[in-house]
């Protein structure tokens, strides 16, 4: 495997980690909401503390779902699509490999059923 493959099922990798957690799909359903958000802002909206959504704001921007941003003594949280699409294609790369396979099996079965 490439480097570039390698780093890319690295980054696949870690936003299924990131996204395993309902917390975490929860903070990214908020942000897509919201647009931008506080730690203070995130945790009054969950039933967690703020250092929990903060710890679970870390986990999402070592994923690249998340990025933060000072605004004077507050950090803005919004949420950065591109590793969601990267991980939408590698899925629908997959899938479609997948329907590729069944049709062959398909056109095999059926061909066999005629042949009888």
């Amino acid at each position: 495997m490439t480097d570039e493959g390698r780093d890319a099922t690295e980054a696949v990798n870690s936003v299924f980690a990131a996204l395993a957690d309902p917390t975490r799909r929860q903070l990214l359903d908020l942000l897509a909401a919201q647009g931008e958000a506080t730690a203070t802002t995130l945790a009054e909206e969950l039933p967690v503390s703020r250092q929990a959504v903060v710890k679970h704001l870390a986990v999402l921007d070592a994923a690249g779902l998340v990025s933060g941003r000072k605004a004077g003594r507050e950090v803005r949280y919004a949420v950065r699509p591109a590793s969601l699409d990267a991980t939408a294609r590698w899925m629908a790369a997959l899938a479609s490999d997948w329907d590729r396979r069944l049709a062959n099996i398909k056109r095999a079965a059926e061909g066999r059923g005629h042949t009888e």
